[in-house]
């Protein structure tokens, strides 16, 4: 029977990109996904990468901006090895807040700075879109985005072109313990040995055992438009965001819902996201509704990723990106390879240790 060195329980983006930086030390890899690769969180999320964002966590402000820094050379790593175009935009983040409330990093500007980035938004939203009147204030922020669904597309070739190997259509039942140590998975219809085993299994990471990781997913529904007026900046306020592609669509975001392991979209819900938007962007009005969808994404009792070691011997834990996992990607290959090769670490991990949970 095959063997490998290790086993990445999760084909999305944490997965495939930690299995692509461990093949480049030599290593023999398998991936092993429950459905379709990269179908999951990392298919449905908007591509943000806000590394500077009031949304992150203090402890993880560190992690979050190396891995901002590092994207334009992992992304054009993966397009020369693909051959695959992603769509990382470099135009940066408009603000919108009825607060004043903006990260350090973010730059304020006038009205008429505002009209020059992107002359059709709406300070004073219709009373159809944001829930209160007032005018907010705008503010810029240096930011890239990036097309997640071209990214997998690039991050899958790329790691089949590296000789990752990859079983889908599989789900895994247990991780196999003999003598203490991990030695491989059983899944719902075989299984594959090797001499560490990792969890990058997102949503569905604390549904293994011998290790139950507190990950529970929380849906976030979503839909892109074609048409009406076509911004170039992501526009992100506190009830909505909205992402460019180059290809003209626009994404319209998000919800945060805790209702287990159900993907449905919900017609009335995705048209209070739709309402909203337009209340930053009239012009929508006259765009079509391209697609909706909704993802999983882990979230964690803290709100922070679960990197490293757990107290079984050879079972490694990569989790819990919740809103991050394409932007934390890079950054979270970087420190679980130097981990598992016992090197040392660029990063400071306690605050991510699964040992925070006892585990």
């Amino acid at each position: 029977m095959k063997s490998w060195d290790l086993i990445l329980v999760g084909g999305g983006i944490i997965g495939l990109t930690l299995a692509i930086s461990l093949r480049k030390h030599g290593l023999r890899i398998l991936v092993v996904e429950r459905g379709e690769p990269g179908r999951e969180a990392s298919h449905a999320a908007a591509g943000m990468l806000a590394a500077s964002g009031l949304e992150i966590p203090a402890p993880l402000r560190r992690l979050a901006e190396e891995s901002a820094r590092t994207y334009p050379e992992f992304v054009h790593e993966l397009e020369d090895e693909s051959g695959i175009k992603v769509d990382l935009r470099e135009q940066g983040t408009i603000l919108i807040s009825r607060t004043g409330a903006f990260p350090e990093r973010a730059e304020r500007l006038s009205a008429d700075q505002l009209y020059k980035l992107e002359a059709e938004i709406q300070l004073t939203p219709a009373k159809r879109g944001l829930t209160h009147n007032r005018q907010a204030e705008p503010a810029f922020l240096s930011e890239r985005s990036v097309d997640p669904r071209a990214l997998m597309a690039a991050v899958i070739k790329a790691a089949r072109h590296r000789g990752v190997d990859i079983s889908s259509g599989a789900e895994v039942r247990r991780v196999v313990i003999e003598a203490g140590r991990a030695t491989g998975i059983e899944t719902d219809k075989t299984s594959y040995s090797a001499a560490a085993v990792v969890n990058c299994a997102g949503a569905w990471a604390g549904c293994l055992g011998p290790v139950r990781f507190p990950v529970n997913p929380v849906k976030g529904q979503m839909l892109a438009v074609v048409g009406g007026a076509r911004i170039e900046h992501v526009v992100r306020s506190e009830d909505v965001y909205l992402v460019p592609r180059s290809d003209g669509r626009t994404v319209i975001g998000s919800t945060l819902e805790d209702a287990g392991y159900d993907k449905q979209t919900d017609v009335e819900t995705v048209k209070r996201l739709l309402e909203a938007a337009k209340g930053l962007l009239p012009t929508l009005s006259e765009a079509k509704q391209h697609d909706a969808w909704a993802g999983l994404r882990p979230g964690t009792p803290d709100e922070l990723p679960i990197l490293g070691k757990t107290s079984t011997e050879g079972y490694f834990v990569a989790t819990g990106h919740y809103r991050d996992g394409i932007l934390l990607a890079p950054v979270t290959a970087q420190v679980m390879t130097s981990l598992i090769l016992c090197q040392p670490l660029s990063q400071d991990l306690a605050a991510f240790l699964p040992a925070r949970f006892h585990i």
